[in-house]
């Protein structure tokens, strides 16, 4: 199993539907150049859920885990004050892209890395104290793939997290967390996943109800999986390139 105890599987989310892209994050951004409160905002949110691929990536570019964390919540600060997001195509702007350029270009610059550690003393966009808790990296995997590698595949797995997160908030405000640890465990397609009959005898449903209680939660993780990638594109039509590129990330 994949590093992390992402979610990885991918299955049934070849499907399309309609996805509501008016408000997402990124168009909002881009819209308004990162000036306006709203875009600001937006900003803060995606630094604040997309934080992980670019520590990743630093950390393999030979930074060490204190110099890593400064770094990464210095280049957030000093992205927040940009006023250059209008080099963006809209056309073809999308975050992951965006970020991975503007990281890359951070780290190439080492005076930028002085102003960064300064800049993000006592400034705590990005919560880093999570890294202690949650780094566990795949190490032998990783030693194999460059820096650019690592953060895509960080982060496919965070794009993926979030939609696990979002599924799992429906259900618990619900009341239903039990049953949706068992429909985590069948999307996820482990040897260990629970059969249709299992479920139906846990829960005292039928058989054909659990599948189609199963068939309506693979459709949900269908569309929140949609509209997270809508969040990091700039217009509807990337969101399909975009999903492919993700499931390629994952299968890779």
């Amino acid at each position: 199993m994949p590093a992390d105890n992402q979610v990885t599987s991918l299955t049934g989310v070849g499907g399309s539907g309609p996805v509501a892209f008016a408000t997402t994050h990124w168009s909002v951004v881009l819209e308004a150049q990162s000036e306006s409160p709203a875009a600001q905002e937006a900003l803060e949110k995606l630094c604040r859920t997309y934080w992980r691929p670019i520590y990743s990536f630093v950390r393999r570019q030979g930074a060490a885990t204190q110099d890593a964390e400064d770094l990464t919540q210095g280049f957030f600060a000093l992205l927040l004050e940009r006023k250059d997001l209008n080099t963006v195509r809209k056309e073809k702007g999308r975050l992951r892209s965006y970020l991975l350029a503007s990281v890359r270009n951070f780290m190439a610059d080492e005076s930028r890395h002085a102003i960064a550690v300064k800049r993000r003393k006592g400034q705590r966009l990005i919560p880093l104290e999570e890294i202690r808790e949650r780094e566990r990296i795949d190490v032998e995997r990783s030693d194999r793939l460059t820096a650019d590698q690592i953060y895509e595949r960080r982060w496919a797995f965070t794009v993926l997290e979030q939609v696990m997160a979002r599924l799992r908030d429906e259900y618990r405000s619900a009341g239903n967390l039990r049953f949706f640890d068992q429909m985590k465990k069948m999307l996820m397609d482990e040897p260990d996943r629970p059969s249709q009959a299992q479920v139906a005898s846990e829960f005292d449903m039928t058989e054909n109800a659990v599948k189609q209680a199963f068939y309506r939660f693979r459709q949900r993780y269908q569309t929140l999986l949609r509209e997270e990638i809508a969040h990091t594109v700039a217009t509807p039509s990337d969101i399909e390139d975009e999903l492919r590129h993700l499931i390629a990330v994952v299968q890779a």
